[in-house]
């Protein structure tokens, strides 16, 4: 399941952080401006209220970190999740099987930066595209999703992430929204 929250300038910090984990509290304070520290608590209240839908647990999750930092509920193995935020919203995805999800506000599109995190042919679709912009972002927010689902984040050479995985079985779900897009990776 997928759940977002945009409504980011209204989100009660306070009330959240008496809510989420010691661990999170930690996290989200470590943030110097209030809405990055939103953010943060935003996408695991998120992720809070999927564990409470769709599997009845109730207790704030700690997590533990795989080698490369892909994060792990502490005793639910078998709940695999991925958060994501940006400047306007917060997303969370849970599954029973290996998960990815990215949003990107659509202004953070930066032309100068397309040869050094795309591909040629993904670069050639981009400068192909009606809307280069939205391009760019959907292919970001996949290749982001996808190294979240395969935990390979910090391994991953960017330019080449959607051609050096295979992607047999691989679904990639793209919603835009006005302001961001949000991609999950299954």
């Amino acid at each position: 399941m997928i759940y977002i929250d945009h409504q980011i300038d209204q989100y009660n910090l306070q009330a959240a952080l008496a809510v989420v984990s010691p661990q999170r509290r930690a996290h989200a304070l470590r943030f110097r401006h209030e809405h990055d520290q939103r953010l943060s608590v935003a996408a695991y209240r998120l992720l809070q209220q999927a564990l409470s839908v769709e599997y009845g647990i109730e207790e704030p999750p700690v997590f533990e970190f795989e080698a490369q930092g892909k994060p792990k509920i502490v005793g639910q193995s078998h709940i695999h999740f991925s958060l994501s935020h940006c400047h306007e919203a917060a997303a969370c995805a849970v599954a029973g099987s290996p998960i990815g999800i990215d949003v990107e506000s659509l202004s953070s599109f930066d032309a100068d930066i397309v040869p050094t995190v795309m591909s040629e042919d993904e670069q050639r679709q981009i400068a192909r595209s009606a809307n280069p912009r939205l391009t760019f972002i959907r292919l970001w927010t996949m290749k982001e999703s996808l190294l979240k689902m395969t935990g390979e984040v910090m391994a991953a050479d960017i330019r080449h992430v959607l051609t050096n995985y295979s992607l047999d079985g691989v679904h990639f779900h793209t919603t835009i929204y006005p302001e961001f897009i949000c991609t999950v990776c299954d």
